[in-house]
């Protein structure tokens, strides 16, 4: 049996592979044995696997999340895709499309909005970064 403590280090490494950089901070300090499965389990053994490469088990994991009609669970995958550069806006924009005609027209649109907001927030986050390179830029 594995060290859990192992299988931690390893999810956590796996989180920031697969949602960006410094993701994995953002996970609180308290353990849960859902966490505790969540990181150790989910990411440290199956989102590490070799076979599949992450935007591979992104793709996956956005066509079963579309089908629950989860906009929330579609906005982090679809941060994470943006953060890795594995899609375009227009890629996921496409695949909106697509999976609108097999998980149904409702759980199509949240997914539409999930990836919208996704989108907006990557949007905003560049607008903000380009500020704050001329202001900084500007103050030498």
């Amino acid at each position: 049996m594995s060290d859990p403590d192992d299988a931690r280090e390893r999810g956590l490494r796996a989180m920031d592979a697969v949602y960006g950089p410094g993701f994995s901070a953002t996970m609180p300090d308290t353990r849960s044995p859902m966490l505790d499965d969540t990181v150790g389990h989910l990411f440290g053994d199956i989102w590490s696997r070799p076979g599949l490469s992450i935007r591979d088990r992104r793709l996956l994991t956005l066509g079963a999340t579309a089908a629950l009609g989860r906009a929330d669970l579609i906005e982090i995958q679809v941060r994470g895709a943006l953060a890795n550069a594995e899609l375009t806006p227009a890629q996921l924009r496409e695949a909106v499309l697509h999976l609108h005609y097999y998980v149904g027209w409702g759980n199509g649109t949240q997914v539409h909005q999930g990836v919208e907001a996704a989108i907006a927030a990557a949007a905003d986050a560049a607008t903000a970064d380009t500020r704050t390179d001329k202001t900084e830029g500007s103050s030498s």
